[in-house]
């Protein structure tokens, strides 16, 4: 007699629901036909089929799915949108009012900023004009949506010769295949990914069933190749021909010749190896990033094949717009352009985030069925029962009841009422329960989803201590981010660099982040006081005391230029500063303007010889004054 297994994974608890899983813990090939393809590995079944129920819940879609499990009553769920606006608030709250690009040591506070702040500096304006450029709040709501609603976002970079600058794309959890070993760590990035998917069949364009894979894979550098053709006219990568050797005088015989090489690269003919030195790094690397962009029939995939054992002999690759066929495309860069993010911190040797909704699913499930009940209760409170009796009366005969309906009763007769509005209050009493389970469950206190009456909190203090698990949550959510943004923007600036686009000529890349603004409600009248008190009274600097102003969400766009513009306009302060250096330079650069030039003194014009002054010092020392009459002298 087999006994059943109890699987605890990654996505276990999704198991509650028929839907999910059979008897063996697959998913149901009804519900989830994309996540059943032959060509999907089986480790990755039950990821993609979460990622439809979640994106189900998000829909208001969640009974549409369940009816599949044979539920014909399902259908009849009412759903109001309670997932889709817990995800909503959770990534409002984890994002912040605005995000901002930064780099340490681009806001100098001195006067003179040295050579690593002014690259410091230049970094930061260069990436923030390519966020400018390329949209990047819009695509970073747009993964951070995924990541809180399914538990993972994905970004991919690429250079973009056309725009000279990096593309920022945003894909769906479900098209990107991770490769990663029996022995490899999880939580490490692996060096193989892949992004596939199913293209449909277009019967009216004459196209069969497609799968489409864009892999990148770190290995080591080989001979350079070129755009070609295979024997049967497929557009492949050929072998360039090799360099002519050197028959000059005084060359080296050599027993091998070296291999066609990437302008740059160092072949060392002991070892058969090529290195190629970065712009980014200060030693060689020997290893590079391939591209292959490829497309499969389905019909041509057969055998035990999954997504990163199809056949490349099957394969119809991309060509990129200059011409290069996207297979094993060397990208000059040692790096896997792709960036995972997922939603939560992932545990001890996971590569996986989880979904904010992932643990109040059956919650959902008893909101929609209180909810279907209330909606039920309510046409009978508002059209109640009646219960009409007497002699007169056909006991067979049913009576429409709208508001102006009279009845004659016979002898004995009467009417009663059926008052259902005690069942009604009931279940919606029951529906605030479970909101606030949700709420609690979630860490998303009252205050922060904007059901709390203001004027029910009793003081500020007290709304602080409601928002501690609100902090803990979005503490929690930004470290796992923290890291994933910094590499994204490493990849911007290499991008750059690999790209060789003019203004970044002479530039070292700097560990820029992206810093998340304040999410909590703030008192700024509180705020502007501190710092005005504060700066007055000397206890805090004026750049601190802006900081302070930014975070409380005042309209300040740069911290260093609000405070150019305050110190221009303190005359008081820079009377001070010249009574105590006595330097106007230094006044006129506090000042931010340009110091007036000095006049030179006029030259000392001496009396001519005979003409002396009676008060003029005498040539032995002594000085004669003037005579007064009657007095002593």
């Amino acid at each position: 007699m087999g006994l059943r297994e109890v699987a605890i994974h990654a996505w276990g608890w999704l198991r509650y629901k028929p839907v999910y899983a059979d008897d063996c813990g697959m998913p149901n090939r009804r519900a989830f036909p994309e996540a059943a393809s032959m060509w999907v590995p089986e480790e990755d079944q039950k990821r993609l089929a979460a990622y439809k129920v979640l994106a189900a819940y998000d829909n208001n879609q969640a009974a549409e799915l369940a009816e599949i499990s044979g539920d014909p009553a399902a259908r009849e769920r009412r759903e109001f949108g309670d997932p889709s606006m817990f995800v909503d608030t959770t990534m409002a709250h984890v994002l912040g009012r605005e995000q901002t690009i930064t780099v340490p040591g681009a806001d100098h506070d001195g006067d003179t900023p040295t050579g690593e702040e002014e690259m410091a500096a230049r970094v930061q304006e260069l990436l923030r004009d390519w966020a400018e450029s390329e949209q990047f709040s819009m695509r970073l709501q747009q993964c951070e949506r995924k990541a809180v609603c399914l538990g993972d976002g994905v970004y991919r970079v690429a250079w973009d010769p056309a725009r000279t600058r990096p593309t920022l794309r945003v894909h769906d959890p479900g098209f990107y295949f991770p490769v990663i070993g029996e022995d490899d760590d999880g939580g490490e990035y692996p060096t193989r990914v892949h992004f596939a998917w199913e293209l449909p069949a277009n019967p009216k364009r004459g196209l069969k069933t497609r799968i489409r894979r864009i892999t990148y894979e770190l290995d080591w550098i080989r001979p350079a190749t070129g755009s070609g053709v295979d024997e049967t006219g497929r557009a492949v990568r050929a072998p360039l021909p090799p360099p002519e050797p050197d028959t000059g005088e005084g060359a080296a015989e050599a027993d091998t010749p070296p291999p066609p090489l990437t302008p740059g690269d160092l072949y060392n003919p002991a070892t058969g190896a090529i290195a190629r030195q970065y712009a980014w790094n200060t030693e060689p690397s020997y290893v590079t990033c391939y591209l292959t962009d490829a497309t499969w029939l389905l019909e041509d995939i057969k055998g035990p094949v999954d997504v990163d054992s199809l056949p490349m002999a099957k394969a119809v690759f991309a060509t990129r717009s200059d011409g290069e066929v996207l297979d094993h495309l060397d990208l000059l860069i040692d790096f896997v352009p792709v960036v995972h993010l997922p939603n939560t911190v992932p545990p001890a040797e996971e590569h996986w985030g989880q979904s904010t909704l992932g643990k109040i699913l059956q919650v959902f499930d008893e909101l929609a069925g209180s909810d279907t009940d209330s909606s039920r209760a309510s046409a009978t409170t508002g059209a109640p029962i009646l219960g009409i009796s007497g002699k007169a009366l056909n006991a067979q005969q049913r009576y429409d009841v709208v508001p102006g309906t009279s009845f004659v009763l016979g002898e004995g007769g009467s009417i009663t009422t059926v008052d259902t509005s005690s069942n009604l209050a009931e279940l919606r009493s029951h529906v605030h329960d479970l909101q606030d389970r949700a709420a609690n469950n979630a860490r998303l206190p009252a205050v922060a989803l904007g059901t709390i009456d203001p004027s029910q909190v009793p003081s500020g203090y007290a709304l602080q201590i409601s928002l501690g698990p609100l902090d803990a949550l979005v503490a929690s959510m930004r470290l796992a981010r923290d890291h994933k943004y910094a590499l994204l923007l490493k990849m911007v600036q290499r991008l750059y660099l690999a790209g060789q686009h003019p203004d970044w000529a002479g530039v070292t890349p700097q560990p820029a982040r992206l810093t998340f603004g304040p999410y909590t409600p703030t008192d700024k009248q509180a705020v502007l006081e501190q710092v005005a008190l504060g700066v007055k009274g000397g206890i805090i600097s004026l750049e601190t005391g802006v900081k302070m102003l930014i975070e409380a969400g005042f309209p300040i766009d740069d911290a260093q230029e609000e405070i150019d513009r305050i110190q221009s306009r303190q005359f008081a302060a820079a009377r001070d500063l010249a009574d105590a250096l006595g330097n106007p330079d230094e006044v006129a650069s506090f000042l931010g303007r340009q110091a007036p030039e000095q006049p030179d003194p006029p030259a000392v014009q001496l009396p001519p010889p005979g003409n002396q002054d009676p008060t003029q010092t005498q040539p032995d020392g002594g000085q004669q004054g003037p005579q007064r009459s009657g007095g002593n002298t």
